[in-house]
């Protein structure tokens, strides 16, 4: 197997294990079209063999849908016997994983072909393909991600359900108490240990409220001038969220609607943009930024609707999108105006950025941000103008009515011709195949509403 230049350095494998005698186990993983990591555990005497010969993966495993199960269909594309792909260390991931144990670290993989050149399939180099568009314009995208998620009962309801953890009063909450302060029994401890476990892997975790359901948080994570990294940030984020809220006796979910009566979930990406001097080209005393950020917002409402299938994922995904909520129908956009897909928040000059608020929280954060910067320069290098900001809510916006429809959304994907030249026709070939087995499994399962609905009046 041939050594791809961004392997991580042996030498930084060598340092940590001097630093943690005590690491007897390490989790090695990736992040598969699904969005879902996977890999292997290996131990001490094995984490060097990674390092030095890369490791051999499955290359369907990048293809499985969101429960592990192969496409079915060759048609789709995987024509190759499922030949193994070469798995590398992604440099400066190794870290401690506090929630696996004193004992346990972690590390992400990026998967390669065995001739060293990129796995089109694998997300982080998918993502890389986009930037490489701005790279070559002498642009940096400054992203940002922000992930909203709902802690819950470990135990499930007796219809099968979820319900809310029990306070320290024996009461489960049932009021939204939007940036309350009172939940400090439920989400103190927890947030205790995220946040140390945040510091301990050099994820910048940062504000933590409570959003507009009992139950639900949402937490910062810093920008960065590196758009691959912040989404290694957001992906170790919710491997840890997850962990630790196991080990509290909870589980913390990231569905983009878990709840038919409360809010959604999303993840909200901060966009800005550095010139080659490490100046924002977005900023500007006025609000409404900068040409080169309308045309950014152009680009990205214009691509929307193609790109609804990656921000929306699952069928799940589409509850989130109805009247009369902060999830609107259209693509329009907006100056300091939560109800609008795309916003320019408020603030001072230098920190003008896009914030685009369309995904769900449940959406793979590689291709979210792939996606969300391939339209931005699109618009960017076309100059597109999104017209004039909406400054009422999103119900009363104009612009494109976004697909809530799931095989219509996975259509409008497989067949955007510009999304395709980004982030390349395999990558959405293969992306469509499994959102239309995961379409066909979902849609096969006979549910207790059917009965409700159609078991004596049909």
């Amino acid at each position: 197997m041939h050594r791809p230049a961004t392997a991580a350095d042996p030498a930084e494998l060598a340092a940590f294990l001097a630093a943690h005698p005590d690491t007897a186990f390490f989790e090695i993983f990736f992040t598969n079209l699904a969005g879902v990591p996977r890999g292997k555990r290996v131990r001490r005497a094995d984490i060097a063999a990674v390092y030095a010969e890369g490791c051999l993966m499955p290359g369907s495993v990048l293809v499985v849908d969101v429960t592990g199960r192969d496409l079915e269909d060759d048609a789709a594309g995987w024509l190759d016997g499922d030949a193994d792909r070469a798995a590398w260390p992604v440099a400066g991931s190794l870290t401690v994983a506090p929630w696996l144990g004193d004992d346990t670290a972690q590390v992400m993989l990026t998967m390669h072909e065995l001739d060293g050149s990129p796995c089109a399939l694998d997300p982080r180099h998918i993502l890389q393909r986009v930037l490489e568009r701005f790279t070559a314009d002498g642009l940096t995208p400054v992203v940002a991600c922000e992930l909203e998620f709902y802690l819950v009962d470990v135990v499930r309801a007796a219809d099968g359900g979820i319900q809310q953890p029990l306070g320290s009063d024996g009461r489960r909450p049932a009021n939204a108490q939007v940036f309350g302060l009172d939940g400090d029994d439920l989400h103190g401890e927890y947030l205790r240990a995220l946040w140390a476990a945040c510091d301990a892997m050099r994820v910048p975790a940062g504000t933590a409220i409570s959003e507009y359901a009992p139950g639900q948080l949402e937490v910062t994570l810093a920008h960065r001038a590196d758009a691959l990294a912040a989404c290694d940030d957001a992906v170790c984020f919710k491997r840890a969220a997850k962990g630790l809220a196991a080990a509290h006796h909870r589980t913390a979910t990231f569905m983009a609607k878990p709840f038919a009566a409360n809010a959604g979930s999303g993840l909200h990406v901060h966009v800005s943009m550095n010139d080659a001097d490490g100046r924002n080209i977005f900023a500007a005393d006025a609000a409404d930024g900068t040409a080169a950020l309308r045309h950014c917002i152009g680009g990205a409402a214009a691509a929307m609707g193609d790109a609804m299938a990656v921000f929306a994922p699952n069928a799940n995904s589409y509850r989130r999108f109805h009247r009369h909520n902060d999830n609107p129908l259209r693509a329009s956009w907006g100056v300091n105006n939560r109800t609008a897909p795309l916003r320019v928040p408020a603030g001072h000059a230098a920190s003008r950025r896009i914030e685009h608020r369309i995904s769900g929280a449940d959406a793979n954060p590689y291709l979210a941000v792939a996606a969300a910067l391939a339209a931005m320069h699109y618009g960017y290098a076309h100059r597109i103008d999104p017209g004039p900001p909406v400054s009422v809510t999103g119900d009363g916006a104009t612009g494109e009515r976004l697909p809530t429809d799931w095989a219509y959304a996975i259509e409008r994907f497989d067949r955007s011709a510009e999304l395709r030249d980004y982030l390349g026709d395999r990558a959405v070939e293969l992306y469509a195949a499994i959102k239309r087995a995961e379409q066909a499994r979902f849609n096969a399962v006979v549910t207790p509403l059917d009965f409700d609905w159609l078991l004596r009046s049909a």
